[in-house]
């Protein structure tokens, strides 16, 4: 269904809720009707922030009163009442002082202080929908009767600008759609995603924790350090065959090298930093300003390039306590990164290459997927000349490999524009996760060059990419998108050996060292429980083979291998050799 949408500088144009600034605009509009609806219900509440997020939508109160999640109905109830109103909203520009003195009449101190934080002459616009008005730089659609479907989802507490220094107030999320048919499948995707919660999995099934003593900081237990081997020999194979050379570089290095870089600049406040005899350092953020000191350790020619770094790189960033989640979002990760130097003709050349190879990655694991280009961000570095050659280039690529992709305006890095691939997972949720990024400027600041074939020195140019992204979000994603049932070549237990009394166990332990010497990894479980125990004990552990052990297997040196993925009756291979096993391994 088309939409209207309004911006800021009273431009209309229509596009379908599938598009990201229109359903961007969607939920903004829903977080307005929001704030309307709590202020026709409560006035004497103060109304905060409230901005459109990835999914959905959230707004800022003080309550003057204790707000509980039973109150949200009666809000629920009034959004959809006000939304059927069929409210066109309108957008209009009103001068600071004008806007200071509404504001101060409705009392609303947080958007005083809002907008008090503004120069003078900065552009202030209002978007008004029936009685509510508010100062917003939108867009938002244009009329509630788009807003069919919606459901606040839960409360939390939130510091007034994120500051704990400042007061609580309550947040109130929500999601909405135009058709009911949207928000319920939604729903459904929200109650599986609670049955896939990587952080219960993961404890479950023994694969990470995280702990007091290190917030943010993943702890790997054996069974998820089997995981992320398998992760990184994967990867590592995949790396030799395209020609790259894996290298390491230190976790810590002089302030002086981020101030080069630029990244002293655009990522203090999330970089970690120590002082050595006197001098800072920070500990990295991203492995790239190492690689470009990789790069320039020798004398470089032409013939060298493209030449392919690659570094499973650790790297810190100081996030703060809230927004740490899980794998998800951590504090200390392994990017998989690579910078590839190359010349102006090999840039698309070098592009398709790594398209291809996420494309390769992601189908492995069962991933379709999406692609963002995005593009200059206000704050960047470089001239308008190499970021229209940059983001050409990657156009003309895109275009070459037919890979359809989206326009996510001034999203780029700090250095220049990038393709961004989102994955979508087996319940319909969107990661992005592998990135190509161009770049003219680390390479000028570095004063990087190579030997052409003409004897001069030249340029190079590069290439940041990562395809898992952070192996602890991938790993944090697999979990959950195969709900903690790896495929047999993933999982940390492929087989659990089930003697049926201790009789067999010698027989059990003859199995388990076949296993390994076969390099199938494999338990075996000499407990003495009723065998039934056992089995349900391996399905909790999603292990994808149960081999029992009885008499009959015993005497004729066979396996009865039950199946993890045959449902509920247990599918059981009677009889089969241990040849066969390693068949369907």
């Amino acid at each position: 269904m088309k939409m209207k949408v309004l911006r800021n500088n009273g431009e209309v144009y229509e596009g379908n809720f599938e598009e990201k600034e229109v359903r961007q605009a969607f939920w903004h509009t829903s977080a307005h009707l929001l704030a309307q609806a709590v202020k026709e219900l409560y006035p004497d509440t103060k109304c905060a922030t409230g901005p459109a997020i990835e999914n959905g939508f959230y707004y800022d109160f003080r309550f003057p009163f204790s707000f509980e999640e039973e109150n949200l109905k009666a809000i629920e109830e009034k959004m959809r009442e006000i939304a059927g109103e069929s409210l066109s909203l309108q957008v209009y520009s009103v001068s600071r002082q004008e806007s200071l003195a509404y504001m101060e009449e409705q009392g609303e101190s947080y958007k005083q202080e809002l907008i008090e934080g503004l120069s003078e002459d900065a552009a202030i616009t209002f978007y008004k929908q029936g009685g509510y008005a508010e100062f917003c730089k939108g867009p938002h659609i244009g009329n509630t009767s788009y807003i069919k479907a919606i459901k606040l989802l839960s409360i939390a507490g939130a510091y007034w600008r994120g500051d704990e220094k400042n007061e609580m107030l309550t947040r109130i999320y929500g999601i909405s759609f135009p058709k009911q048919s949207e928000l319920k499948e939604y729903l459904h995707m929200l109650e599986e995603a609670k049955k896939r919660d990587h952080r219960k999995l993961g404890k479950e099934l023994g694969l990470f924790a995280m702990m007091e003593e290190g917030p943010g900081f993943p702890f790997f237990l054996p069974k998820g350090m089997v995981l992320k081997n398998i992760l990184i020999d994967y990867w590592r194979k995949l790396h030799i065959r395209e020609d790259y050379q894996e290298i390491s570089t230190p976790i810590m290095l002089t302030r002086k090298l981020w101030e080069t870089s630029g990244h002293w600049d655009h990522y203090r406040e999330i970089m970690y930093t120590s002082v050595v005899d006197g001098a800072d350092y920070a500990i990295k953020p991203m492995s790239c300003p190492g690689g470009m000191l990789v790069y320039q350790s020798e004398p470089r020619s032409y013939r060298e390039l493209p030449l392919r770094l690659a570094e499973l790189g650790l790297v810190h960033r100081n996030e703060k306590s809230g927004q740490l989640h899980g794998l998800m979002r951590v504090s200390a990760f392994t990017q998989d990164d690579a910078h590839i130097f190359m010349t102006e003709e090999q840039i698309i050349p070098e592009i398709r290459k790594v398209a291809l190879l996420i494309q390769e990655v992601y189908e492995k694991f069962g991933f379709s997927y999406f692609v963002e280009l995005s593009t200059r961000p206000e704050n960047s570095i470089g001239s308008e000349a190499d970021w229209e050659l940059a983001t050409n280039a990657l156009i003309q690529a895109a275009q070459s490999l037919e890979l359809p992709y989206v326009v996510n305006e001034g999203d780029g890095a700090f250095y220049g524009p990038k393709l961004d691939f989102h994955l979508k997972d087996s319940i319909g949720r969107t990661w992005q996760c592998g990135t190509i990024q161009l770049d003219f400027q680390l390479p000028a600041r570095f004063g990087a060059e190579y030997i052409g074939a003409d004897g001069q020195k030249h340029r190079p140019i590069m290439i940041h990419r990562v395809i898992y992204g952070s192996l602890e979000r991938f790993i944090g994603i697999l979990i959950e998108h195969y709900a903690g049932r790896f495929p047999v070549w993933l999982a940390p237990v492929q087989a659990k050996i089930l003697p049926i009394s201790d009789k067999y166990s010698d027989y059990g332990r003859e199995i388990l060292q076949k296993c390994r010497e076969a390099g199938i990894r494999a338990e075996i479980d000499l407990r003495d429980e009723k065998l039934g125990y056992k089995i349900r004990a391996a399905q909790l552990e999603k292990v994808p083979y149960m081999i029992v052990l009885g008499e009959k297997e015993c005497s004729a040196k066979t396996l009865s291998v039950r199946l993890r993925d045959a449902g509920e009756a247990g599918e059981q291979l009677a009889g089969i050799s241990f040849e066969e096993f390693l068949e369907m391994c």
